[in-house]
């Protein structure tokens, strides 16, 4: 079975996991007190390096890396993203930290509250605001959700090291097929059930978009209300809610190699934001979206409240695939044959605000 690196950000520090020769092993907590946003695995290198946007309450938000698996870690003497004085604002959340792909090496991405998309080309340790998505001219029409005004989702095309997706909260989908020099809106067919006008340009509460592993130009997209394909990479989206209990969640996560498969979490909506049915199931898709089945064996079976956010779903590169949720109940899942079966990994956590796997040697 192949060993695998688990990283699990809570609200109150990092843990991270090891799977060795199948057994799993959970260390930590790493940053404690500190609020652990969004994570990244960037496995380009011989050793991936470690991504992880830690909040202090007392110091404030920055970006750590690792490059020895998560024994040490290294944070820039100065902030590695911080806004120009111009833009009359300062960080507050790093809410992704996304390694782009081969075509790309040593960039990574980052997506922060309030609206902005940051680039590395160093592997993370420093950062440049994307000026073109800040300066858009629907900029001041952005609404923020729930959590705050925030890029909280980046995908990027590993034919293309020029194409990127990116989703706000509640702007909804913005790409670029020019390197960020220019944006557009993409949200055709997806709902906005919250405004007047449901078929805005832009306005939509995406929560997460996740790329399909064969077919590149097909995206998976969970919105507020609404689950949605893409075969045109974002360009037009379709309806493929049906089957679910609900089509309100927050995570999307698509398998690592097969194509036409992704994973949700249903959740019940919108003041009552517990699994839907209060039942602990993650589901698949096999066909891109035609059909959904639960997947429960070796999870809870009793009533159960534990909510997972949207960067709380993740896959492994493993064969099969891992898959893995955390919920803010601070229970960790991990399934090791692409979710047909789950184990239990940790209980009792700090509510879980997002899980990153790799396959490590």
């Amino acid at each position: 079975m192949t060993d695998v690196l688990l990283a699990v950000g809570t609200r109150k520090g990092l843990f991270i996991g090891r799977r060795r020769h199948g057994d799993w092993e959970l260390s930590g907590p790493h940053f404690p007190a500190q609020a652990v946003y969004s994570l990244g695995i960037d496995t380009r290198r011989a050793t991936p390096r470690l991504l992880a946007g830690a909040d202090s309450a007392h110091w404030g938000p920055s970006v750590f890396h690792s490059d020895d698996l998560g024994e040490t870690w290294h944070e820039p003497a100065r902030p590695a993203v911080k806004y120009p004085t111009d833009t009359g604002t300062s960080l507050e959340r790093v809410w992704q930290l996304h390694p782009a792909g081969p075509a790309a090496p040593d960039v990574v991405y980052a997506g922060t509250e309030p609206g902005g998309l940051f680039r590395s080309e160093d592997g993370g340790e420093t950062f440049e605001l994307v000026r073109a998505l800040w300066d858009h001219p629907s900029r001041e029409q952005w609404v923020p959700g729930g959590g705050g005004l925030a890029v909280h989702t980046v995908v990027t095309d590993p034919r293309d090291a020029d194409a990127v997706t990116v989703a706000v909260s509640a702007a909804g989908v913005f790409r670029t097929r020019d390197g960020g020099a220019s944006w557009a809106p993409s949200n055709k067919g997806v709902k906005a059930v919250f405004l007047p006008d449901q078929h805005p340009e832009f306005g939509q509460c995406v929560h997460k978009i996740a790329q399909d592993p064969v077919n590149r130009d097909r995206l998976y997209l969970q919105n507020h209300w609404g689950v949605y394909r893409s075969d045109d990479a974002g360009a037009t989206w379709t309806d493929i809610g049906s089957g679910l209990p609900s089509d309100f969640g927050f995570a999307v996560a698509a398998h690592p190699r097969t194509g036409d498969v992704a994973y949700l979490f249903p959740i019940t909506a919108d003041i009552d934001r517990v699994p839907a049915e209060h039942r602990c199931r993650v589901y698949r898709t096999a066909d891109a979206g035609r059909s959904w089945e639960p997947l429960s064996a070796g999870l809870p079976h009793e009533d159960h409240y534990g909510t997972v956010l949207r960067d709380a779903l993740s896959v492994d590169d493993s064969d099969p695939a891992g898959v893995y949720f955390g919920n803010r109940n601070g229970e960790v899942y991990a399934s090791a044959d692409d979710g047909d079966s789950w184990q239990q990994l940790a209980s009792h956590l700090p509510d879980v605000l997002c899980v990153r796997a790799a396959a490590v040697t």
